[in-house]
């Protein structure tokens, strides 16, 4: 019948946009439009005559034809597949989204259907997508907030769960507000004004700052934020990534103090704890008078280097101190080196805190010259000049070694928050559905980026609670397999063109009883170094083993190698080698991967030569030795 008038029918057909099937009340399919054709890889030729089941996937043919008589029963327009998925199947096999819109009609008494598809995929991949950073933004570990800055006052218009957390407010306390609600009357803060300012002339901004939690406690801040504009370059939003940094803070200030007390003598300077009496700390002059490393102090207490005969007789002559009797204490003694000889000492004493920890901080002078003035004179004067001398280049080390930490730490930031803004530049200028590829690799260099960031205040963090014999360990039984996929899982995203990870055989019965995070942090560590130091196209070799008390994990690389010359600082604290130096990193983390092998009863050993690689090998009892 359709051919009485098939040159409009044909007309018709071919100005819809859809797909468009016609069947009659059996679902036999009598005509197609060439839109269909493109969508189902099907010529209208090979679909007329055929069953409309041939373009619906098998598991829905059995109620294909309740559903139809029911629908022409009912005689009605419906449109399918907004509220629920509906899927149509290609001529490759292929599956895929659609919607569909059936429309009855009659015609030369004959009832028929004209049914509308509509190939929805892209649609459903954007969706995903949008869905997916949706999760990404929220599972962040920082606080992130998104503010519409074409609205008055900048009110934030999104936030994560981290952000929320961090806070303690509720949905309602923070949406539609400006940000300023974090800092409550504390308004005078120096750092505002340069927040203020760049916000005003949108650009990007960093700044630490007092916020307070909704229950009134206090915590240092660290925000990051920059600007997001549209194609016509108007900001549009602001993005601020924030950090709770009040530990690195608390930090920071045992430090100024440990260091102000070393600044303000030349002398032997002793620092140790008021309850345990062990040594905290010593200055070099303390050191080299004693004879001691360091090492070996941090493990004794003032009674193994006075004559005092044990700690109750020590205790009483302090215990004035703690009970604030008096403020200082002035006692002549002798103090013993540990090649056994002794010299007489004044000891300044005094009761101090560092932080919410009481410690005992004493001055020490050598009055042995005191003792044989006369007859020592001359010898006096050339020591004292030599330890003057000795103090002073001590003094010169320390501030080289502080201006070299705070550009190293001034260029590790500088870096990732410049291709954070360049990212966040370039991302405004694609707005087209066709430059989603382009939107999410600078996506993803913004999230690259704020991960490594936050790598590094970990790693800052991990080195401060190694040093203070802060960093405690939770052991459990667990496959190694189980973090070597995590490892090379995670390594895999960070692979240079043509690099190759060579994943270990025999791994998947092996099994640990150690700490399962700090074992994933050493191998990260090691896997990521052999990937930054080696080229494209190179080889990365994973080998595990196994006897019957330890696992042996060696990671090797054909990369540029370490200089012998340097070999044998590789572990020291913010030490890089010489070849890569222009090379991001900060140099701490293999000095944490040591600390932490040692620490679970493990070693770490290398053998390396420049321009041919490297190999890490790691040892780990397979049960923890120290449960502690």
């Amino acid at each position: 019948m359709f051919r009485q008038d098939q040159e409009i029918f044909n007309i018709l057909l071919e100005t819809v946009s859809e797909g468009v099937i016609i069947v009659d009340d059996h679902q036999k399919i009598v005509e197609a439009n060439s839109a269909l054709e493109h969508i189902f890889g099907y010529s209208s030729k090979n679909l007329i005559n055929n069953q409309l089941n041939l373009l619906i996937p098998s598991h829905y043919h059995n109620n294909l034809s309740e559903y139809f008589k029911k629908f022409l029963e009912r005689g009605k327009r419906r449109k399918l597949g907004e509220a629920t998925d509906i899927f149509a199947l290609k001529k490759d096999g292929d599956m895929f989204p659609v919607e569909v819109e059936l429309n009855p009609f009659s015609i030369y008494n004959k009832t028929y259907v004209m049914v509308l598809v509509k190939d929805i995929s892209e649609k459903k991949e954007i969706e995903r997508n949008l869905m997916l950073r949706t999760k990404a933004l929220q599972s962040a570990n920082n606080g992130i907030v998104i503010t519409d800055a074409l609205k008055y006052d900048n009110p934030i218009m999104y936030f994560n769960a981290a952000f929320q957390k961090l806070t303690g407010y509720a949905d309602y306390e923070i949406l539609n507000r400006n940000c300023r609600f974090l800092q409550g009357i504390d308004r005078n803060q120096a750092d505002l004004i340069k927040l203020r300012e760049a916000i005003k002339n949108g650009e990007s901004c960093q700044a630490t700052l007092r916020n307070y939690k909704k229950d009134g406690t206090m915590f240092w801040n660290d925000i990051y934020v920059f600007p997001i504009t549209n194609i016509d370059g108007v900001v549009t939003n602001f993005i601020g990534i924030q950090n709770d940094v009040t530990l690195r803070k608390k930090v920071e200030d045992e430090r100024h103090h440990l260091a102000a007390i070393f600044d303000e003598s030349l002398n032997e300077i002793h620092v140790f704890d008021a309850k345990t009496l062990k040594f905290i700390n010593m200055n070099f002059g303390a050191q080299k008078s004693l004879g001691y490393t360091m090492d070996e102090l941090l493990k004794m207490t003032p009674i193994h280097i006075t004559p005092y005969k044990d700690e109750l007789e020590f205790r009483k002559v302090i215990d004035v101190l703690l009970d604030k009797t008096v403020e200082k204490l002035e006692i002549e003694t002798v103090q013993q080196r540990k090649d056994g000889t002794e010299y007489p000492v004044e000891v300044h004493l005094q009761l101090s805190n560092l932080g919410e920890r009481e410690v005992f901080v004493a001055i020490i002078l050598d009055i042995t010259e005191r003792k044989n003035y006369t007859a020592k004179l001359e010898k006096t004067v050339e020591e004292r000049t030599q330890q003057l001398k000795l103090a002073l280049n001590k003094e010169k080390e320390l501030n080289d070694l502080k201006t070299n930490f705070l550009s190293l730490v001034s260029h590790e930031f500088k870096t990732p928050l410049s291709g954070i803004l360049s990212s966040s530049e370039l991302l405004s200028r694609y707005q087209l559905t066709e430059h989603q590829e382009k939107r999410d690799k600078y996506i993803k260099n913004i999230t690259d980026k704020v991960y490594y960031l936050n790598n590094i205040l970990t790693d800052f963090l991990s080195v401060e609670k190694l040093e203070k014999g802060k960093a405690s360990y939770s052991f459990t039984h667990f496959k190694l397999s189980k973090v070597v996929n995590e490892v090379v899982y995670n390594a895999n995203m960070l692979l240079k063109d043509g690099q190759q990870i060579k994943y270990p055989e025999n791994v998947d019965e092996i099994s640990l009883y150690q700490d399962e995070k700090i074992i994933q942090l050493i191998l990260t560590n090691l896997l990521h170094n052999a990937i930054k130091y080696s080229p494209e196209g190179a080889f990365i070799y994973m080998y595990v083993t196994q006897d019957e008390n330890l696992t042996t994990v060696i990671i090797k690389d054909n990369g540029v190698g370490i200089p012998e010359k340097d070999q044998k600082n590789i572990f020291q604290r913010y030490f890089r080698a010489q070849n890569v130096v222009n090379t991001q990193g900060t140099g701490i983390g293999l000095n944490i991967v040591k600390s932490h092998c040692e620490n679970l009863g493990g070693s770490i050993s290398f053998e390396s030569e420049e321009h041919k690689g490297s190999t890490f090998t790691i040892t780990i009892p397979n049960k923890a030795i120290n449960e502690t």
